[in-house]
């Protein structure tokens, strides 16, 4: 990059300092964590130095996020472990944000000007945090390549739906090691038979809720509030055509609500017939709401939707140092849950240099 190792260093350390800051920032009772106020926060008069961090300073942010996958494990890993998909909305104004347009917001309730980021969070032995983010980029702004540009999104970037950036997450986690028992998610991951068919090549056991007209092989005969339930599960055929797949089963699970909708919802289930146990499979697809959980407390304390950036890198900075924040919550608690010791700052500090430090080393020339 031009720099010897004095220059290096002296900008490595200027990095740790703001990014570290930046991260005690999305902690701290700052009402709102957009740019102006972390900044004055900070101490500084103006959002320059924060803007710089999201912007156009050079470090790598999917160094970043391994560090934050593996962290977590680290902290809650569990063979047993479950991957939960969904997506959040972030109501966004005007029309050059990376992705966004009118569409619908499950965060709103209604079609709004948005962003929508499909995230994946781990649930393990003892707490849950995030593991991985991913813009979703509409097909009308593909199709737009000059706009995508002005959004600072490289060429190689193609449209994905959010199945398809699911796969992507889980097969990023699976390719790292990550324990995992089990996938979750709702009728917009189970709905999609291409994800669900790769799961399956992969051996990989899921609960994914499924629409009650989706089409599936049935054998034939023989987050407000306390919530009661009835639970079904009933064995679906498919052929199965070596010794390796019949040690999997495909199954229905039927969730029935005792109020006076009794509502359905229906659950497609991959599983080893060793873990079809209707006890077991109606925990798993209980923590699909572990997600949601998520979502409420790292908006409310970690800034996670309160960011003002607009082109593709600097959503991706922001929401990454964003789940970073809450991860080092969770480990914070599981680790007094043990210890019976009350936690503090260090520990945040020391995992943002950690991150922020094989980010950096990521850079091509540093």
């Amino acid at each position: 990059m031009g720099e010897g190792v004095g220059g290096n260093t002296e900008r490595l350390g200027k990095l740790f300092k703001r990014s570290l800051t930046y991260l005690k920032g999305l902690l701290s009772a700052v009402e709102r964590k957009n740019s102006w106020q972390l900044a004055k926060w900070m101490g500084e008069t103006t959002p320059d130095g924060v803007q710089h961090l999201l912007e156009r300073a050079q470090w790598d942010t999917d160094a970043a996020r391994d560090i934050l996958r593996d962290y977590v494990v680290e902290q809650v890993g569990d063979p047993d472990g479950v991957m939960i998909v969904d997506e959040t909305g972030f109501i966004k104004k005007g029309i050059h944000s990376a992705g966004v347009q009118r569409q619908y917001s499950g965060t709103a309730g209604r079609i709004e000007n948005s962003q929508i980021g499909v995230f994946l969070c781990y649930a393990g032995a003892g707490g849950s945090a995030f593991i991985d983010r991913e813009l979703y980029i509409p097909r009308q702004w593909m199709n737009d390549r000059s706009r995508c540009e002005a959004a600072g999104m490289a060429q190689e970037v193609e449209f994905a739906t959010k199945p398809q950036l699911a796969r992507k997450m889980i097969e990023r986690a699976l390719d790292a090691g990550v324990p995992c028992g089990w996938i979750a998610g709702d009728e917009v991951y189970g709905g999609d038979q291409r994800l669900r068919v790769w799961l399956e090549s992969r051996e990989q056991a899921f609960v994914l809720a499924v629409a009650g007209n989706e089409p599936l092989w049935w054998q034939g005969a023989g987050a407000k509030g306390e919530r009661l339930y009835d639970w079904a599960l009933v064995p679906l055929w498919r052929l199965q055509l070596t010794q390796q797949e019949r040690r999997f089963g495909h199954y229905l699970l039927v969730r029935r609500s005792l109020d006076e909708r009794q509502e359905l919802a229906y659950y497609g289930v991959h599983a080893r017939r060793s873990q079809a146990r209707l006890k077991h499979l109606v925990q798993i697809a209980s923590k699909r709401w572990e997600i949601e959980i998520g979502f409420e407390a790292t908006k409310g304390e970690c800034g996670l939707d309160q960011y003002e950036v607009r082109r593709w890198q600097g959503w991706y900075r922001h929401i990454t140092l964003a789940l970073l924040a809450p991860a080092v919550l969770v480990a914070l608690r599981v680790r007094e849950k043990k210890t019976h010791t009350r936690p503090n700052c260090l520990e945040c500090a020391r995992i943002a240099q950690a991150a922020v430090a094989s980010a950096v080393a990521h850079q091509p020339g540093c």
